[in-house]
């Protein structure tokens, strides 16, 4: 999984599965969930991000993974 913040287009994307996205809902004004060819969610679009979302920070709970490094 990949969480990529967009500063110039203040949008966030959560990469949830390597896999090619499909098709594409919006849910919510400016929330995108895409899908692949078998209905699985790859994917979440959120435009807005910093009114939508507390985004100054990200705390990792309970999580069964390893952190394999972080990106400035």
């Amino acid at each position: 999984m990949k969480i990529n913040y967009y500063p110039e287009t203040d949008s966030l994307y959560i990469d949830l599965s390597h896999k090619p996205s499909v098709d594409s809902r919006e849910v919510s004004n400016g929330v995108i969930l895409d899908y692949d060819d078998v209905g699985n969610l790859v994917g979440i679009d959120i435009d807005e991000a910093s009114t939508k979302l507390e985004i100054g920070e990200i705390v990792l709970g309970r999580l069964p993974v390893q952190i394999t490094h972080v990106l400035a």
